[in-house]
């Protein structure tokens, strides 16, 4: 088994899986599973394409487009990651090929878009990349797929688009239409020439969104210690069509128990494939050496286990004949049950997107003395003439990036606390651009101005308190439940550490 600490009762909480999940530790393997199999984060996507009014290439006939798709870097460097087929003849082209990626809440994921006009002579080749058919691990060499393979710089180039995901999926068509736009010379700076309109589609790729909920027990487990009772944890493992067992779920250990019952352990129907799939559930008696000593187990689909629950009665569970013995499977006496059964429909983030709800960005920043005097360099709110960005500008960039998209009107609460503002008492709640009456300003562009405009207008003071900004911010949340808004609201406060 494995994947044990070293310390027995390490080893035992390393063990569980779905049930220890929702209180592990941020990073912990099962806070991913947790996640991942309650569509918090992680979704799958598929990108569709379509394009109108292209620019048309060819002189007899119409161009033949193909469009390629590459993510974007930080930095602004492209990597390719998906190639569609070339369709012949339209300016309207509608690929049929879709690119799947896994959309992330957490992270800005720029994309962009190449379209090409395909030379006829180049129609019998294969579009893919070179890295592409290395992953499909065609029988070629390097040097014969570079040939085989289209190379885009042979090609008319017919324009190109970007975007974010988070902008496609937070649309409620899920579709995004960009401007196509070329430029005559890509180092010469002026106004591109449009060139036509691509459309971006999204849908999520989930084939069902049931999650199973079981309560699981068992009865008379056999004795696997000499000098006390068995430590037993169950394994559920899904059977692949080769017959071979892939864990998906592990419970909590329970420390001498001959009739345990443990925590509800969820599987959704993504993780096993089906209801009538079989399962294998094995019992373990825990060992800190990580050798798990197994009790006995039992094959059974979750439709199976379903009838288990509505029966009420227990299956044997048995233990698979040992090397150089004939006889066939030993059922023992040991049982395991269904205590609870029940099906839901998991919603993922998406589905929350779909119906409406937004995510409200509000910001507040200390402006205490303790971040030092701000026009001295060693301040943590030093305006570098040189553009480079302080510590609470690169604070308002990460998280306000992130979050604008979720929020349709993009008008952020901002404020300031711990500060004299001029010709006043201390304020531990300002509004950051300065106004008396309201406290919104216009983008992640908009916190930033007001916040280098608050350096000039108010003096650093103090103490450090939170409590005003709290309340203007839980003051605005509630008067949008009340008015029936689906609203969440993210307020980050970004203060200085203490040593």
């Amino acid at each position: 088994m494995g994947n044990c600490f070293s310390d027995v009762a390490g080893g035992r909480a390393a063990v569980g899986g779905s049930a220890a999940a929702a209180s592990a530790a941020a990073g912990n393997d099962a806070v991913d599973h947790f996640l991942k199999s309650r569509g918090l984060y992680g979704s799958q996507i598929e990108l569709s394409f379509s394009a109108t009014n292209m620019r048309d290439r060819d002189v007899l006939s119409k161009s033949d487009p193909m469009l390629v798709v590459y993510t974007k870097g930080r930095d602004g460097t492209l990597t390719e990651a998906f190639r569609t087929e070339v369709v012949l003849n339209s300016l309207n082209p509608t690929w049929i090929a879709k690119h799947t990626i896994t959309f992330q809440f957490e992270v800005v994921q720029s994309l962009e878009f190449h379209a090409y006009d395909v030379d006829t002579q180049f129609h019998n080749m294969d579009v893919k990349s070179v890295e592409d058919a290395r992953k499909l691990l065609i029988n070629y060499s390097k040097d014969t797929m570079k040939h085989r393979m289209l190379k885009l710089e042979e090609q008319q180039f017919l324009g190109e688009a970007s975007c974010v995901l988070s902008e496609v999926v937070t649309r409620p068509s899920r579709s995004l239409t960009l401007d196509l736009v070329y430029r005559e010379d890509p180092m010469v700076s002026g106004n591109p020439r449009r060139c036509g309109q691509l459309i971006v589609h999204a849908e999520e790729c989930i084939s069902s969104k049931t999650t199973t909920e079981m309560i699981l027990k068992c009865s008379n487990l056999e004795y696997k210690d000499l000098f006390s009772r068995s430590d037993p944890f169950l394994l559920i493992s899904k059977i692949v069509e080769v017959g071979v067992p892939i864990p998906v779920c592990k419970t909590e250990v329970l420390k001498n128990d001959h009739h345990p019952v443990w925590k509800p352990v969820f599987l959704s129907i993504q993780q096993v494939g089906s209801k009538e799939n079989p399962l294998m559930i094995e019992c373990f008696n825990f060992s800190s050496s990580g050798k798990h000593d197994l009790i006995g187990k039992v094959q059974k689909s979750l439709a199976d286990l379903e009838k288990l629950h509505s029966s009420g009665e227990g299956e044997h569970l048995f233990l698979p004949p040992t090397a150089g013995n004939n006889y066939q499977n030993k059922e023992l006496k040991s049982q395991i049950f269904v205590e609870k059964f029940s099906q839901s429909s998991r919603h993922t983030f998406l589905d929350y997107l779909t119906g409406g709800c937004e995510l409200n960005f509000m910001v507040a920043i200390d402006f205490t003395a303790s971040n030092g005097n701000p026009r001295l360099p060693d301040s943590l709110h030093y305006v570098d003439p040189s553009g480079r960005l302080n510590a609470y500008q690169r604070a308002i960039i990460e998280v306000g990036e992130v979050l604008q998209f979720y929020d349709s009107d993009k008008r952020f609460p901002a404020w300031g606390f711990g500060a004299r503002p001029i010709d006043g008492p201390v304020s531990h709640c300002f509004n950051l651009n300065g106004s008396n009456n309201h406290c919104e300003v216009d983008g992640v562009q908009g916190i930033m101005i007001a916040y280098t405009s608050a350096l000039y207008n108010v003096s650093l003071a103090g103490p450090t308190l939170f409590g005003p900004v709290i309340s203007n911010a839980a003051l605005i949340a509630s008067q949008s439940l009340a008015n029936g808004g689906r609203k969440y609201f993210v307020l980050l406060i970004i203060t200085v550490r203490m040593r």
